[in-house]
């Protein structure tokens, strides 16, 4: 249906210029990232491509589309005003400039630069962390959402820390006379960034809006889950860096395992309120149930893995080969599946709120292209699923019985393309959306304040 929720403050939201710029942007690094990744393997791109890659996708698209949603639904879902406009349009063009330059330096092999690139990424990292923190502040008492962004935004600013302290490495010897190892700062930042600041932040967002758009309530084991994930991951992803910076495998091994819960615990949390849905299945939903799959069958993977050498390079994001499983489906598709609701659901406000019970509306789900939609959901599936079986096929022992089995590398190229189409048909639909309802919103001018509905949105 994509009908607006009743609980949804509107009228606290800011400009939709904001949001939706950043999600334009994110989705800018996203297809920048794609195509990346596709032509690295040809040997055509010079500098350290797969860097350059993870940031581009990481970084720019999924945090980029983290701090636009957060600037747009913490005022919304806390009932308070956003600390700063003027700092939330900083925030995004100072993080995509560090960002645009971080990965030019990269692929041009301009490491000098980078503590300068880097440097200005932070500054923007920093400055939405203490925007929204101080618009957090203003809510209280914290609801299970509202805690998991306090503490996203702490891993955030940490993450983002120690990534200046690896960009400053390249010209200068910045970890000298410390007991801390360039190979473990790297290890103990990728871990932050991507379990604590991206993974802590899709947790809470999920608790909101998986009951939200099933018209579903957690109970039952539901709620015990949510109280193991809500302490022990974030404790989990706190032991697992820190043992890592400092190379202690058994802290590092308790962490992995309060990680590996903790995704467990929402995968089946995610599926639960899938299963009990009320509503007619949507693009959002669909990508989802993507995402539960995806987190049950990571910690599945990745328990033997991290229970015997949490600190090996190659399981950095879990098993050996399960990256992408992690990347494409416990992140890639609750991000794109959430735009699909959120995208829509900031144009729509702007555009024909106002308009309700005066005139015909079309619904939030009528905004974007169902059929490309479907495109881009069934080419992403197809692909990624490949891309992971690959992957994980590539580092597995030969199974019995049916012997070593592998993906001929020409099938592997050609689920890197399927998985690009869906990616474009994923970014043209959304950049329809805007182009077709609200052109002039993401123009220079157009940080209006949304209007107002008749029935205050809701």
């Amino acid at each position: 249906m994509g009908a607006i929720p009743g609980d949804i403050e509107t009228d606290t939201q800011p400009p939709m210029a904001i949001p939706l710029r950043h999600f334009l942007v994110g989705l800018s690094f996203l297809l920048a990232g794609v195509a990346v990744g596709a032509v690295a393997p040809l040997g055509v791109v010079p500098g350290v491509a797969g860097l350059a890659h993870v940031h581009l996708l990481l970084a720019g698209w999924v945090c980029v589309t983290i701090q636009g949603a957060m600037t747009q639904f913490v005022p919304v879902w806390s009932g308070t005003t956003l600390h700063s406009r003027r700092l939330a349009r900083i925030q995004l063009w100072t993080v995509t400039a560090g960002l645009v330059g971080f990965a030019g330096c990269l692929l041009a092999e301009a490491y000098a630069l980078l503590p300068a690139v880097g440097g200005l990424a932070l500054a923007g990292f920093w400055t939405f962390a203490y925007n929204v923190g101080r618009t957090l502040a203003t809510a209280r008492p914290w609801d299970v959402t509202e805690r998991h962004f306090a503490v996203a935004l702490g891993f955030l600013v940490v993450a983002t820390g120690f990534g200046a302290l690896l960009t400053a490495g390249y010209t200068r010897p910045v970890l000298a006379g410390l007991p801390v190892a360039r190979t473990g700062l790297r290890e103990a930042h990728a871990t932050l960034a991507v379990f604590g600041a991206v993974l802590v932040t899709v947790f809470g967002a999920l608790y909101q809006l998986a009951t939200m758009f099933t018209q579903s309530a957690l109970h039952g084991v539901d709620v015990y889950l949510r109280r193991v994930e809500t302490v022990g991951y974030p404790v989990g992803v706190v032991a697992l860096a820190a043992g890592r910076l400092v190379g202690a495998p058994a802290v590092a091994r308790v962490g992995a395992l309060l990680v590996l819960v903790g995704v467990a615990a929402m995968g089946v949390v995610l599926a639960r309120r899938l299963l009990e849905t009320a509503v007619e299945w949507t693009p959002m939903l669909r990508r989802y149930a993507v995402a539960a799959v995806a987190m049950l069958g990571w910690a599945v993977l990745s328990l033997p893995a991290w229970i015997a050498d949490p600190l090996h390079p190659a399981a950095t994001f879990g098993a050996p080969g399960a990256a992408h499983l992690l990347a494409f489906g416990a992140v890639g598709f609750v991000v794109a599946g959430t735009l699909y609701h959120v995208v829509p659901f900031i144009v729509w406000v702007h555009r024909y709120s106002d308009r309700l019970g005066l005139e015909p509306v079309p619904m939030i789900d009528d905004l974007y292209d169902a059929r490309l939609a479907a495109v881009d959901f069934a080419a992403l599936s197809v692909g990624s699923a490949t891309l992971v079986t690959a992957e994980l096929l590539s580092v597995a022992e030969p199974l019995p019985i049916v012997g070593e089995l592998t993906v001929p590398p020409v099938a592997v190229a050609l689920a890197g393309g399927v998985a690009a189409v869906g990616v474009v048909a994923f970014a043209v639909n959304l950049g329809r959306t805007v182009r077709r309802h609200s052109p002039a919103s993401v123009l220079p001018g157009g940080d209006t304040p949304m209007s107002r509905s008749k029935n205050d949105g809701r």
